[in-house]
Parts: structure tokens; sequence; C-alpha cells
């Protein structure tokens, strides 16, 4: 589960990772661009990706997926990760999963509990290399009562239990699950369900990221966001 990570806000790290710009819409989709924090948390608006007709676009999302079918916002639903197992079956999410709506969230790092002191030590994980996390995740389109369209986002996970890294993150009694990091190899794979929208292969995608590739740091450094050039 992941509740907490830092979005990517250097343009020139979108553009050389995620081949697209900032957002240039808002959660709502007919307001003009709105701005948004690098430390995220559930219900916070965040820059997602998606692809249409072979194009990447970039746009502003409420994180934390509203149905396209859900009748009102429930705020007590928790809809930031999905169960990847189960997110086609769900009635919350399988609508999103059906009709291809996978989305990349651009992160420079995400946060996750260690629990091994016995107190929650929040731990930061990034990629070695410097280069963005690209994760794994679903969106849709939620007519709310005025009239405005609001996007959304939920993050996949997976479970993590022979994880290096992840195992060992978390309370000891909860399930060890992680927010998928896909390679940037798959990029377009992912992103590209407007054929087969439901295709299996798309499950084939879902895998832990190698524990060698992550490394753990202290709080954030402004050394890739003031310079996003060295990556």
């Amino acid at each position: 589960m992941c509740s907490h990570y830092q979005a990517v806000t250097a343009q020139a790290r979108l553009e050389k990772h995620f081949k697209t710009g900032l957002p240039s819409v808002s959660a709502d989709q007919n307001a003009p661009t709105s701005s948004f924090n690098a430390d995220l948390w559930p219900t916070y608006p965040a820059p997602i990706v998606w692809a249409q007709a072979g194009q990447r676009h970039c746009g502003l999302a409420r994180w934390g997926l509203i149905a396209a079918t859900a009748k009102a916002l429930n705020l007590k639903l928790s809809t930031f990760n999905a169960r990847s197992e189960t997110a086609a079956s769900s009635p919350t999410f399988g609508g999103a999963w059906g009709r291809g709506q996978r989305c990349i969230v651009p992160a420079e790092a995400v946060y996750e509990p260690d629990w091994r002191t016995g107190r929650h030590v929040p731990t930061r994980l990034q990629r070695a290399d410097g280069a963005p996390m690209g994760l794994a995740g679903l969106w849709d389109s939620w007519r709310a009562p005025d009239g405005s369209a609001v996007l959304s986002f939920t993050l996949l996970t997976i479970n993590a239990a022979s994880h290096a890294v992840m195992q060992h993150l978390h309370k000891p009694q909860d399930e060890k699950r992680m927010v998928v990091v896909l390679p940037e190899a798959s990029y377009d794979a992912w992103l590209n369900a407007e054929a087969n929208p439901a295709a299996a292969e798309a499950a084939h995608l879902l895998l832990p990221y190698p524990a060698e590739l992550l490394r753990d740091t202290g709080e954030p450094s402004r050394q890739i966001q003031d310079n996003p050039g060295l990556f």
C-alpha cells in the first residue's frame, strides 16, 4: 500500500522520461490548469500520463479513483490503491480496467513505513539510477452533480511478501504490498490499451521492481529537482 509519494515537477524530467510535458488540464477538465504539490497524499491533485490515439497526454487527477458509475463522492471509501489481483472484478475499479483506462503516475520517490524498530519510521524509496519512477495506475472520469468532469486515479499494488526490501515495511501483521514500478521499456505496452483494453497481457507487466534497483534515502533532496539535466 502507498499513501504518500513525491511527484515529478521538473518539466525536463517529464519530457525526457515520460515523453510529455506538465499537466495541461486540471482535475476538473473544464477548468484551467491548477497547481499541485510535490508532496502528495490521497485526495490531492497529481499529474498522470495516459495515451490516446498513440499520443501521450498529461493532466491533473484526484488521487483516489471515483468510478464513472458512482452516484456520489464517498469520502470514506479508500480508493487510492487497487489490488491488481481483484481490480478487474471490483465494482470500483472494474470499469476502468475493462475499458483499458491505464495510466502512468510519475514519481520521484514513494514513502512506506518501516516498523522494525516498533515504531513508524518513514522510508523513502527511489530508483537507484536517479531516474523517476513510472507507477502503474488506472484512471476514470466521474460526472459531478454540478456537471463538471472529475478525473481521478488509483495506484495498482501487488503482493511483496518475498521482496527483499518491501517485506520489511509496514506492520508485521499486515500483508506486504507494493506499488508497481514499471520499467521504462514497458511504458508503451502499459498505456497502449486501445486495441484490446481488457487484454490479459497487461497483467504480466505488474511485477515487483527488483530490490537491487531501488535505494533508501533520507529526506527529499533538491538535487534532482534543481538539476533535472543530471539524470
